[in-house]
Formats: C-alpha cells, sequence, structure tokens
C-alpha cells in the first residue's frame, strides 16, 4: 500500500550527479533564451559586449552557486533555502519564505513555463479561444501526475528533455555560426561601446535567462554522497549553461547582427528560419515546447520539496509534510502546488498579458529571499566557525558580499522597473504573516 497518509518516509539519496545536473540545467535553459537577448542588445553598444554580458551572467551565477555548496553541504535538506533560512534567522522567516515559495515563486513559474508553453502548442494547433490555458492546464496536471508516480520516473523524463533540449540549442549554434553568418561582420564583431546604454537594464535579463540554479538546493536530501557532489553538481551544471548560452547568443549575431538582433521580435524563430527556411518557424515550436516541459517539470520536482520540509516542520500544514516512501516523493506536497499552479493558470487566462505577468509577480519576491540566503552564510560562519566544514566558499568574504550585492541591486530593479504584478506578488508573500500568527495559535 502507497503511505501517502502517513508521514514517517523520509527522502532517499538517489540523484546521482547527471540526474542532479539535468534538474539544473533543465530549469535554468527555459524559454528565456528564444525571447530576451533582443533586450539584453537593445543596452549592448557592441557584439563584444552583448557576448560579454552573458560571460558575466554565467560568473555571477558561478559566485551564488559556490556560496550555495557550503550551506547545502553543511546543511543538506529537501526544504533547501528555507532549511538555509529557518536555521539562520528562526522558524518564522523559514515559513514566510516557504510560503512566499508555495504562492509566488515557485507556483508563479511553473505557470509561466506551462502557458508559454500553450502560446507555442496553439500554433501548431488550436484549441479555441482558451486554448493556451488549456494546453497549460493539461501540462500542469500531466507533470504533477508524473511527478506522484515517483521520483524515478519523473528524474527519468528529466535527463530525457534535457538532453533533447541541449543537444538541439548546441546544433542550432553550430549551424548558425558555421553555415548562417549573413550579418555583417562589423555589426556582429565591434569593439565599440556605443552611448545611452544601461549594463544595469542588460544584467536584468541576463540574470533572468540564468534564473534557477539555486535550486539544486532542494536536492541536497537526496543527492549521493552530498558533500562531495554538491559543488560538482553547481559548477557542472552552471559551465554546461554559460556554454550554451554564449554559442547560441554568438549564432544570433553571426546570422542577424547587432542591429538585427536589437529589432528582432521572435529571434529563436528568425535564427531557425535563416538557417532551415520555412520549416524553421514550426521546429521552433516544437523546440519551445519541449523546452517548457524541462522547465515546468524541473521545478515541480524542486518546488514540492520545500512544501513537505514546510509541513514536517509546522504542524497546522501536516497535510504537506507526508513522503511517500514507497515513490520517494511529497505527494500531498505535489498536489497542493498543482492545484495553485492550475489557480494561477486560470488567472492569468483572464489578463491581458499573462507572461509578463508572472515574470513581474515572481521577481521581487525571489531576489529578496536569494539576498537573506546569502547573508545567511555570514550568520552560520559567525555561529559555527568553520572547522566543520566539508566544503569553504572560496575568497571568503569577498564572494558572498558580492552575491549579496547582486542580489540587492537585482531586487532594487525587480520593484522599480517592474509592473503592478510584482506588488501583487508581495502583497501575496505578506498574507503569510498574519497565516502564521493564526496558525500558531
Amino acid at each position: 500500500m502507497n503511505r501517502i497518509t502517513k508521514g514517517n518516509g523520509t527522502p532517499q539519496p538517489v540523484f546521482s550527479n547527471l540526474n542532479a545536473v539535468a534538474v539544473l540545467v533543465g530549469i535554468v535553459i527555459g524559454i528565456g533564451i528564444f525571447r530576451l537577448p533582443p533586450l539584453v542588445a537593445s543596452n549592448a553598444g557592441s557584439g563584444f559586449e552583448f557576448l560579454a554580458f552573458w560571460v558575466a551572467g554565467g560568473l555571477i551565477s558561478l559566485i551564488g552557486a559556490l556560496c550555495y555548496a557550503e550551506l547545502a553541504t553543511a546543511y543538506p535538506d529537501a526544504g533547501g533555502e528555507y532549511h538555509f533560512l529557518s536555521k539562520a534567522y528562526g522558524s518564522s522567516l523559514g515559513f514566510l519564505f516557504s510560503w512566499g515559495r508555495m504562492t509566488v515563486i515557485q507556483t508563479g513559474s511553473i505557470a509561466l513555463a506551462a502557458f508559454i508553453l500553450g502560446d507555442y502548442a496553439t500554433t501548431i494547433y488550436s484549441l479555441g479561444p482558451y486554448s493556451s490555458a488549456i494546453y497549460a492546464s493539461i501540462t500542469v496536471f500531466g507533470l504533477t501526475a508524473l511527478n506522484l508516480l515517483g521520483t524515478n520516473p519523473a528524474k527519468k523524463t528529466q535527463n530525457l528533455v534535457t538532453s533533447i533540449i541541449v543537444i538541439i540549442l548546441l546544433l542550432a549554434a553550430f549551424l548558425g555560426i558555421t553555415g548562417g553568418g549573413h550579418a555583417d561582420a562589423g555589426a556582429a564583431g565591434s569593439l565599440g561601446t556605443g552611448s545611452g546604454r544601461s549594463v544595469g537594464a542588460a544584467m536584468i535579463f541576463v540574470l533572468l535567462t540564468y534564473g534557477g540554479w539555486n535550486e539544486a538546493s532542494y536536492l541536497s536530501g537526496e543527492i549521493k554522497d552530498v558533500k562531495k557532489n554538491m559543488i560538482r553538481v553547481l559548477a557542472i551544471g552552471i559551465g554546461v549553461i554559460t556554454l550554451i548560452y554564449v554559442s547560441v547568443n554568438y549564432a544570433y549575431l553571426q546570422v542577424l547582427g547587432l542591429e538585427g538582433l536589437q529589432n528582432a521580435d521572435a529571434v529563436g524563430a528568425d535564427l531557425m528560419g535563416t538557417i532551415l527556411g520555412s520549416g524553421g518557424a514550426l521546429l521552433l515550436s516544437f523546440i519551445v515546447i519541449i523546452s517548457a516541459l524541462s522547465t515546468a517539470n524541473a521545478t515541480i520536482i524542486t518546488g514540492a520539496r520545500t512544501n513537505y520540509a514546510l509541513g514536517r516542520d509546522f504542524s497546522f500544514l501536516n497535510y504537506l509534510g507526508v513522503w511517500n516512501s514507497t515513490k520517494n516523493t511529497p505527494a500531498n506536497a505535489l498536489l497542493v502546488q498543482g492545484a495553485i499552479a492550475l489557480l494561477l493558470v486560470v488567472l492569468g487566462a483572464v489578463t491581458e498579458d499573462s507572461v509578463s505577468t508572472m515574470v513581474d509577480y515572481t521577481a521581487p519576491v525571489f531576489w529578496f529571499f536569494l539576498m537573506l540566503t546569502g547573508i545567511s552564510l555570514f550568520i552560520f560562519r559567525f555561529k559555527n566557525g568553520e572547522k566543520d566544514l566539508e566544503y569553504r566558499v572560496p575568497f571568503y568574504p569577498v564572494t558572498p558580499i558580492l552575491f549579496i550585492l547582486t542580489c540587492l541591486y537585482m531586487l532594487y530593479s525587480s520593484v522599480t522597473f517592474t509592473g503592478i504584478g510584482a506588488l501583487f506578488g508581495i502583497g501575496i508573500l505578506l498574507i503569510g504573516i498574519p497565516v502564521l500568527l493564526i496558525g500558531r495559535r
């Protein structure tokens, strides 16, 4: 009998380095690479500067990963950042983070990926006026069901879709670089600095495209020999992501040139159309669908782990703290996460621009807690010292300070440069305060 109603199961170390890297790469490499490069190019004065932004994004992500590796190896747990924040600041802040992740960050990201899948699936076959929302709902329902079947089928699916999207992107980059160089060489390779550009604005979009590498921390309770392998998973994953992003963006430059890239409405379609002709747009739709599936499934895997840890530690939400030890999966946490994501899909179906709204909705809450997680490394060093650390972040304290300053700037930018969706997300986060007070009573 499946022990779905008995909370006596615990996470098992079933993720190899390859499995964990597949989840990490699957979360990060999503639709951003098909939509955001023109916005980055608009803030670049040359092709060299444009590529430098993407390299910088990889380096910044690596700095953050080095900090997270110390936290995850010292305190491995399925709760990831929730576990770190609870130990550093107390259970109240840990609860508020997990509440925000369950109602804003993770579920909003799942709905975002599902909507983008729905938009592209509709170009292949429309299901009517609410076609995108129907496809999005099917995606959330189907992937949640897959994860309820067990961690093993979910991670095998993740390995497959991540492998497919990585191979396709590298192949597209190769074809674009070697056979699609139709742009003016000066436009693609000029070293001029330009004027009136904004490095800060460019990095907002670059780091949004790199976003999600921190999700590997939620697998720390299930990675084999985590104290040795956590840093390997993060470093390899970010290395693969950076290689793919720089290669694909170089291909964009080779095919379209900087000016053409700045004016592209659908840069992915332009690249594939140039390389493959009229069939390129159809192929791109399939690529984005696979990419969205990869992102949504990986986000469902890691998101449910936080919900499980929340229910495990707070008795008034103990329904969430159930681990199905037969299938090694947080069954009830998956069900609640799926229900909230479906609700966001329904709400998104009636908004004018569901994708933009979901981005605004999640960004400020995400960067606020990422910053607090970086600060927690100093708190743990102050409390516990270094003597028991299996892994230490290099160049301490410079590395975590750089990470914290980056998060602070991104928090400022995500509030300043986003719409009303950001305020709505912050409001939903703050609702967690009375929920906690009432629950404790």
